[in-house]
């Protein structure tokens, strides 16, 4: 019997690594099933630009695993059972049960509402592509001079703001920040990030928490209405309290608790990579939520897997966050460098050069997607035990 991989989810870290589990083992040992609810790859870095009205190239998974041996699974995971080694799926043709002998857990996250009330009911998000085509009718609907208000002044928030008021000047956008917008950046950074504000008229309420959200407004904590025919929620992640229920060890954040590889702590046969994993990078902090942050884990969990696997030794790949690079809409944009404690470094790239690569990342991402296998190799790894024994003994 072949050892069987699953892979939940197949957004940035799932897809890279089924692609690279694929490329790495022999298939004459295992076979790779990735499950998904949707049949095309996110660009969730790029989703603000679609809610605004640009249309983004649509990667079919099934194109982009098509003759790597990976198979699809389009439906939805309603739970995992690791003490039967199980994942419940329902889709198109009905539920189904999935058995695995290593599970990667990638399911990723969504908007994290934090109770306020009238978010669910009345605030839109960038964190999915149903979610986005939902906010880009919205808009669309919008004459001159409708207000959009963006809640939340991290990375989403910034690139969601100016996306929308570089390419609609014909709307009022504005911004409320819990606190002083960009104070994670260098001073120098930061000017150039208020400086991009200015010219793109954004109103900015700094101090601001949203406590409620109305139909054609929001409320913040001190009373003040802010009036809003679209409010945009960014402030924050949250992740499907799937794994919680799953009985998977986990953080206070729902996030599974892994050790160094991407293991889980609590059961040896699953691994967890990107926005789902509490992992603790080289400067003893977890990683935050984010794309680089997927890809530091991704890659971690199946040099993990393929080694144990293969009777290997486990390397270890470096989980360190370098910076943030931020779009400030197509033309311009921030790429600050932070140090081992997540500081801002006096150092900042920003204007066009900085746009342009960031327009490289999102390019290189993109292909990277619609490659995951980047040519396979002739020669693959054979697991360490046999077929038929892999599901008992590879793995430890």
């Amino acid at each position: 019997m072949k050892h069987r991989i699953v892979v939940l989810g197949a957004g940035y870290a799932g897809a890279f690594a089924a692609g690279n589990l694929a490329r790495r083992l022999s298939p004459a040992d295992i076979e790779i099933t990735v499950v998904n609810a949707v049949p095309d790859f996110v660009e969730r870095m790029r989703l603000h630009q679609l809610a605004i009205g640009q249309d983004l190239a649509s990667r079919k998974l099934a194109d982009v695993f098509a003759g790597t041996g990976v198979r699809l699974c389009l439906a939805l995971v309603t739970s995992v059972d690791p003490g039967r080694k199980t994942v419940a799926v329902t889709g198109e043709d009905g539920d189904g049960e999935l058995a695995y002998d290593t599970l990667l857990y990638a399911l990723g996250s969504s908007a994290a509402h934090h109770g306020v009330p009238g978010v669910a009911e009345y605030a839109f998000d960038v964190t999915g592509r149903s979610s986005a085509l939902r906010l880009r009718e919205r808009l669309a609907a919008l004459g001159e001079g409708g207000t959009v208000l963006i809640v939340g002044e991290g990375l989403t928030g910034i690139e969601t703001a100016t996306e929308f008021a570089e390419s609609r000047p014909d709307l009022s956008v504005s911004l409320a920040a819990r606190g002083e917008l960009g104070a994670w950046l260098s001073p120098k950074a930061r000017r150039h990030l208020r400086h991009a504000f200015e010219r793109l008229g954004i109103t900015v309420h700094e101090h601001t928490g949203i406590e409620t959200v109305e139909p054609t407004r929001a409320i913040a904590a001190d009373g003040t209405s802010i009036p809003a025919d679209v409010t945009v929620w960014s402030a924050g992640f949250a992740v499907h309290p799937l794994a919680a229920a799953s009985g998977l060890e986990i953080a206070e954040t729902g996030q599974i608790v892994v050790d160094r590889t991407m293991r889980s702590v609590s059961h040896p046969d699953v691994y967890a990579a990107g926005d789902c994993a509490y992992a603790i990078g080289d400067n003893g902090r977890p990683l935050p939520m984010s794309c680089a942050s997927a890809g530091f884990t991704n890659m971690q969990a199946t040099a993990a897997i393929i080694s144990r696997l293969t009777g290997s030794e486990v390397p270890t790949t470096g989980l360190k966050y370098h910076g943030n690079h931020i779009s400030l809409g197509p033309r311009d944009a921030i790429f600050q460098m932070v140090d081992r404690d997540v500081r801002s470094k006096s150092w900042y790239l920003g204007g066009r050069t900085a746009a342009r690569l960031k327009s490289g990342v999102l390019k290189g991402a993109g292909w990277g997607i619609a490659h995951p296998t980047f040519g396979m190799p002739k020669r693959k790894r054979r697991l360490a035990t046999a077929p038929d024994r892999a599901g008992a003994g590879a793995t430890a």
